[in-house]
């Protein structure tokens, strides 16, 4: 507990300080996702607290995230439709699949899986990451401009037949399952009938609307309709909040951009009296826990989306174990994958205990945690706490807050999470496959494959074509580029045999690596830590890569990485024996020559040598 209280005062300003940038997010997540805001309050809320106390990131920051939001969505959208469009019976099988996910976190962090995490290649994470900005700042389009398909009464009435249908196939179903023939019966199923209502037939309209508008496709085919239908009002105040939330960065980054925005629009909202769309209500006092998961716990309802629950058991693993490196590179520290994948997952299974929504390590309200101060578990714990106060004191009041504003503020999430990295890279990379006539970049095939199929089709089965894709074109590569085993871990090194005349002077100042294998996504991880291992003393790097056949997207990043990290310590690298793919790869993205310039490329480690001893004087 001494370690807990070392940072009091660091963790309580990171904390406070990475809590007020989570509010406006949490409530956007939560109203996002179908549940409401108050299911993205008391997912940061639970998340936050939990994740922190039980993890294994000291400075993470966790809570609703943008990937895990989209996912949600999904899981929501699909079972909601299979309840007749009631969230309340819908929700004990919605809570229950955010349950299992949290509950698969803890079993892959117990089993010791959180390693393993690093086999994901960049371009499928890329893909990925680019769809949810594309599915974000597609589905709030509507919103935005306020225009709700439920809402529009010609839109709906379209679907009055079909409506009608499904009513009565509920009929027989009902019928069927109390034994009735209907063949036989049909004054029962005719008495049924009567007793449904317009009332009735115009809810399962709406829901049918509803479902129809949804997701990507459905926003992009109602466009045209919403398009007609704008309102003037909301369309300003999602505009406004854009525009405060960019422009206010410009000013300062102290205060989050997010919460000026929300505070801002939604103050002149209120107290301009305008006639404007606000959030669902959130309910006043302590979140009450969800009983019906356990009593009212119907396996046929939860069993179609237990892959969908292990998708999202590996999305928060992997959204938060990138976190904490991002987390680990600012503290110069190291997190336990393992125990931070036990923490997210008792922080999600406790969060769908109270109606939250899941979520993951957070990168930006982690780097402003740490940036504020922070440095102990006890940061995250307090971001937890500030929410929930903020939820017991201010529940009615940002229950006014307009729904517009927050469409505004996902957009900017939307922009802000897609891969630009890997898009600006689209045109530079190498085409190494060939299909018809087409000449093409494996790598970029992988991404545009899971960034189309996450958008437009299932997230959950483009990430596993994007993951097999990529792994039969590695082994591919690999296949015919080399049977040598792949290794760049950082151990000690062991002199070449041309090394045996090296200057024992120089030893200290010169540091030599071999890279005995192919760069590759699953070696990156090993890579990286290669600058930390790198004497301080050392002024000069020679790294040999003779037997580095081949580098893919995601060693070469980690190159980059590297090299850009030993380029503001002063230190000069030297390339040996570079081969062709390599240095093709290299070149494509400016590494040779930014970072590596000609003359610090040799043929050989003899002439490297030469060039040592004429330009490393002082102690030779």
């Amino acid at each position: 507990m001494k370690g807990l209280f070392s940072n009091i005062r660091g963790d309580a300003f990171g904390g406070i300080t990475a809590g007020i940038v989570a509010l406006p997010l949490a409530l956007a997540f939560g109203v996002s996702s179908g549940l409401g805001p108050s299911a993205g309050l008391y997912g940061a809320i639970f998340i936050s607290f939990f994740a922190a106390l039980f993890g294994g990131t000291n400075t993470q920051i966790s809570g609703p995230t943008a990937p895990m939001t989209a996912v949600s969505m999904v899981v929501i959208a699909g079972i909601i439709a299979a309840n007749d469009g009631s969230v309340e019976k819908a929700l004990p099988a919605i809570l229950t699949v955010f349950l299992l996910a949290g509950l698969l976190q803890i079993g892959l962090g117990a089993i010791g899986l959180g390693k393993y995490i690093r086999y994901i290649p960049y371009p499928v994470v890329s893909g990925f990451m680019t769809a949810i900005g594309v599915i974000i700042l597609i589905t709030q389009i509507l919103p935005s401009i306020g225009y709700y398909p439920k809402e529009d009464m010609s839109f709906v009435e379209k679907f009055k037949p079909q409506a009608e249908e499904v009513i009565l196939e509920n009929i027989l179903i009902e019928e069927a399952g109390e034994g009735i023939l209907v063949l036989e019966d049909f004054k029962e199923t005719i008495a049924r009938a009567e007793q449904i209502t317009e009332a009735d037939i115009l809810r399962e309209s709406q829901t049918l609307a509803a479902k129809e508008a949804s997701g990507v496709l459905g926003a992009v085919k109602v466009l045209p309709r919403a398009l007609k239908n704008i309102n003037i009002l909301e369309l300003i105040l999602a505009l406004s909040t854009i525009i405060i939330i960019y422009g206010f960065k410009r000013i300062t980054t102290k205060i989050p951009s997010t919460l000026v925005a929300l505070v801002v629009m939604s103050a002149i909202a209120i107290l301009a009296n305008l006639d404007y769309r606000p959030i669902p209500e959130i309910p006043q006092g302590l979140p009450e826990f969800k009983a019906e998961i356990f009593t009212g716990f119907n396996l046929g309802s939860v069993s179609p989306y237990i892959f969908t629950a292990l998708t999202l058991a590996l999305l928060g693993a992997i959204d938060s174990l990138l976190t904490s490196v991002v987390a680990d590179n600012m503290t110069k520290t190291k997190h336990k994958p393992n125990k931070e994948l036990i923490g997210q997952g008792i922080g999600n299974s406790i969060a769908a205990m109270f109606g939250g929504i899941p979520g993951a390590g957070a990168t930006i309200r982690t780097v402003v945690n740490i940036n504020s101060g922070g440095k102990t578990k006890l940061s995250g714990m307090i971001a937890g706490v500030l929410l929930f106060v903020i939820l017991l004191a201010v529940a009615p009041l940002a229950s006014k807050i307009p729904a517009a504003v927050l469409a505004g503020i996902l957009i900017t999430v939307g922009i802000g999470v897609m891969d630009y990295k890997g898009l600006r890279a689209i045109p530079s990379m190498p085409k190494d496959i060939k299909i018809g006539p087409l000449k093409l970049s494996s790598e970029v095939l992988i991404m545009l494959v899971v960034m189309v199929l996450s958008s437009f089709w299932d997230l959950v089965y483009a990430v596993g074509i994007g993951l097999v894709i990529a792994s039969l074109m590695f082994m591919k590569k690999i296949g015919d580029l080399t049977a040598e085993r792949s290794d760049v871990k950082p151990l000690k090194e062991e002199a070449w045999e041309d090394e045996a005349s090296f200057p024992t002077k120089l030893k200290e100042e010169v540091f030599i690596k071999h890279l005995k294998g192919p760069l590759f996504f699953g070696s990156t991880s090993d890579f990286q830590q290669l600058a930390q291992q790198i004497p301080d003393t050392a002024s000069v790097v020679i790294m040999r890569l003779g037997r580095m056949q081949y580098m893919d997207q995601s060693g070469l990043y980690a190159m980059e990485d590297m090299l850009q990290d030993l380029k503001v310590r002063g230190v000069d690298v030297l390339f040996v024996n570079l081969l062709k793919q390599p240095r093709y790869m290299m070149e494509r993205i400016d590494i040779i020559p930014d970072f590596i310039a000609e003359e610090h490329i040799f043929q050989s480690f003899k002439d490297c040598l030469k060039w040592i001893k004429e330009n490393v004087k002082d102690k030779y």
